[in-house]
C-alpha cells in the first residue's frame, strides 16, 4: 500500500526538525563583539565628559549594518562633535586616490574633516580646529602593509599626540586571520603612504595591536592610547567566522576573498600587467595583452599550497587595458588555511616574467615601495626562483615577528 501524501509530508517535516541544529550548536560568530560593541555596551564610559571625533569610513558598522556615527549621534550618552574621513571618504563616495573634502554630513549635520594625505602638524591642526578632546579610530583593515588605512591610523596617532588629544582604537577582526606575519619587511628608505614603518607585507595583526606596536616602537612620542578589544575573536578566524556584514573598505576590495589574495597579488600594481582593477574580481584576475594559457600552466607547476590557477580572459572597464581583452590567470583558493598569499604573489611574478616577453616593472619602481626594498625586483631580474626570493627576507621577518609578539592582544 502506497503511503498517503499527508504521511510523506509529515515524515519529511519530522526528519527536517530532527536534522536542524540545536541552540547548543550556535555558530561561533555569535560570540564575537567588536570594540564598538563593547564600548556601547558599557554606555560609552570611556568617552564620558569628552568631545569626541571619529576617524572612520563605511566599514564602521554594527552587526545590524548601522553606521557607528549614526548610532553615536543619536545617543545622548556620547558627545560626538566631528568626523574625520580617510581616503575614499567617510561615506565612501571617492575612488582610489581621492577623498570627500571638508563638508557637513547630510545625515547627522556633523562637520566632516578630510585627513587624506595629511600628516604631522597639518593633521594635528585639523584635530585642534575640530575642538575634540578624544580621537576615536574605527576602520576595517585587510591585513596588508600597503593598505593605507593602517597608515591613516599611524598618522592620526602622531597628529593626536602633537595636538594633545587622547586616542582610542576600537578593534575589528583581521579578515585573513592573525596567525602569522608573512613577507618582506619594509626598509625605512622606502617609506611612503603605502608603508610608513618597518612591518611585514602581511602583518597578521588587528588595528588595535598595530596601534600598540606603533606607539611602542615607531612614534617619537607616544600618544595617550586606549584600545577597546574584541571578545570572541580567535587568531585563526577568517572573516566569515565573525558573522559581521562585509562592507568593501575601498571600491576594489569587494569581498573577503579579495582581501585573502591582496597582500600577494597587489604586487602586480608594480608591473605593466593588470591587477584586475575594472573587473568584478580585482586582485584575483591578473593579465595583459599577449599572455595565454602558458602562464596558468607555469603557475600550477609550482604546486603552491592552497591555490590553483585557471587560464582566464577579461576586459577591464577602467585602469590598465581599459576596454581591451587580455589574457592571464584567475586564482582559485581551495584551502585558505594552507594558502600563503605573499609566496603566491612572488610565484606569479616569477612565472609571468618567464613566460611573457612583454613583462616589465613600472618605470617608477613602484614594486620597491610595495615590497619595501629592492630585494624582490633585483632577485627576480637576476633569475631567482620563488623559493630563493622568499628565502631572501626570512632573517628580517624573524626579527619583526619577535617584535610583533610583544603587542598581540589575542592568543
Amino acid at each position: 500500500m502506497r503511503p498517503s501524501r499527508r504521511a510523506v509530508l509529515t515524515a519529511a517535516a519530522t526528519a527536517a526538525v530532527s536534522a536542524a541544529p540545536t541552540a547548543a550548536a550556535a555558530p561561533p560568530h555569535q560570540r564575537l563583539r567588536t570594540g564598538f560593541d563593547r564600548l556601547a555596551r558599557d554606555g560609552y564610559a570611556l568617552l564620558q565628559n569628552q568631545k569626541v571625533g571619529v576617524v572612520t569610513n563605511p566599514t564602521g558598522i554594527t552587526r545590524d549594518a548601522r553606521h557607528i556615527v549614526d548610532v553615536m549621534h543619536a545617543d545622548d550618552r556620547v558627545d560626538l562633535t566631528a568626523v574625520f574621513g580617510p581616503e575614499h571618504g567617510f561615506r565612501g563616495t571617492a575612488q582610489a586616490g581621492g577623498s570627500e573634502g571638508r563638508h557637513d554630513d547630510p545625515a547627522t549635520g556633523l562637520p566632516v574633516y578630510d585627513t587624506y594625505l595629511k600628516s604631522g602638524r597639518p593633521l594635528a591642526d585639523v584635530f585642534t580646529a575640530s575642538g575634540v578632546d578624544t580621537v576615536v579610530f574605527d576602520i576595517q583593515d585587510v591585513g596588508a602593509r600597503f593598505y593605507t588605512y593602517i597608515w591613516t591610523l599611524y598618522d592620526c596617532m602622531e597628529a593626536a599626540q602633537l595636538a594633545g588629544k587622547r586616542f582610542v582604537v576600537l578593534d575589528r577582526p583581521n579578515p585573513v586571520t592573525g596567525r602569522a606575519a608573512l613577507g618582506p619587511v619594509l626598509h625605512r628608505e622606502f617609506a611612503t603612504f603605502v608603508g610608513r614603518q618597518p612591518i611585514s607585507q602581511a602583518h597578521g595583526m588587528t588595528v588595535a595591536e598595530l596601534a600598540r606596536l606603533f606607539n611602542g616602537e615607531f612614534l617619537t612620542e607616544p600618544v595617550p592610547l586606549e584600545t577597546v578589544t574584541m571578545s570572541g575573536w580567535r587568531r585563526s578566524d577568517f572573516y566569515d567566522a565573525s558573522g559581521l556584514p562585509w562592507v568593501p573598505p575601498s571600491p576594489n576590495m569587494p569581498t573577503p576573498e579579495t582581501a585573502l589574495v591582496y597582500s600577494g597579488t597587489c604586487l602586480f600594481e608594480g608591473t605593466n600587467l593588470s591587477e584586475g582593477r575594472g573587473t568584478t574580481r580585482p586582485f584575483e584576475l591578473l593579465g595583459a595583452e599577449g599572455i595565454d594559457r602558458h602562464w596558468a600552466a607555469a603557475a600550477n607547476e609550482l604546486a603552491l599550497p592552497g591555490v590553483r590557477f585557471r587560464e582566464a580572459y577579461f576586459a577591464p572597464t577602467f585602469s590598465k587595458f581599459q576596454g581591451k581583452t587580455v589574457g592571464g590567470v584567475q586564482l582559485h583558493v581551495h584551502d585558505r588555511a594552507a594558502f600563503d598569499p605573499v609566496r603566491t604573489g612572488i610565484g606569479l611574478l616569477v612565472t609571468a616574467k618567464r613566460v611573457w616577453s612583454g613583462f616589465a616593472w613600472r618605470p617608477d619602481h613602484w614594486i620597491d615601495k610595495l615590497t619595501g626594498s629592492t630585494l624582490v625586483r633585483t632577485m627576480i631580474d637576476a633569475g631567482a626562483d620563488t623559493d630563493e626570493v622568499v628565502a631572501g627576507w626570512q632573517e628580517e621577518l624573524a626579527a619583526f615577528r619577535r617584535t610583533r609578539r610583544k603587542y598581540l592582544l589575542y592568543r
